[in-house]
């Protein structure tokens, strides 16, 4: 499967079945779901995110898909690090999240896929407006995007009931028009 874009040291690709058994092995651990929609996950679950994604091309407007973050190696030995999730939420914004193995954090993976894949959006599909949205407890995810040069737009003050509990979240977002600036 070709690649939708490639760094250093991973490739971004859409998922293949051999994919699934890894993304829900991580996606089970209560560290990783802790922040997520989720709080248990399994295989089946992969499995019907894998034929879901698949019924509509990617880029389609109203849309969630998720895309695979593995090493560069040869086809079949490599290692899934963690996965990207991007929204189409009209013909020019686009919303987009990360998922990473506890095992490849910390590392600069995350980094490189999301500078990656902003870079692929901009360059490729040309959005107006690329966001994120974080737990506001989530220190690394909200350090990340501003990391990779996304403005904190707002603070939601107890504006999700999630998982039991009121939950606040912080927004992000990078206009076209500034991450061009980047590049010079």
């Amino acid at each position: 499967m070709k690649p939708l874009f490639q760094t250093e040291r991973i490739i971004c690709r859409e998922f293949e079945p051999d994919d699934l058994e890894a993304f829900a092995a991580y996606r089970a651990l209560p560290e990783v779901a802790r922040y997520q929609s989720w709080s248990e996950y399994c295989y089946r679950d992969a499995l019907a995110l894998y034929e879901e994604m698949n019924k509509v091309p990617f880029a389609t407007v109203g849309h969630w898909f998720q895309l695979a973050i593995v090493t560069k190696a040869e086809q079949g030995s490599q290692q899934m690090l963690g996965d990207l999730a991007v929204h189409f939420i009209d013909g020019r914004q686009i919303e987009i999240g990360f998922t990473f193995a506890p095992d490849f954090q910390g590392q600069g993976y995350a980094s490189e896929a999301v500078l990656g894949l902003l870079t692929y959006l901009f360059s490729e599909l040309k959005p107006h407006r690329v966001i994120a949205t974080t737990d506001c407890e989530n220190v690394p995810s909200w350090l990340l995007l501003e990391r990779v040069g996304l403005r904190r737009e707002a603070h939601f003050i107890e504006n999700v009931f999630f998982k039991g509990a009121w939950g606040s979240e912080f927004q992000y977002a990078i206009l076209a028009s500034e991450w061009k600036g980047q590049d010079s």
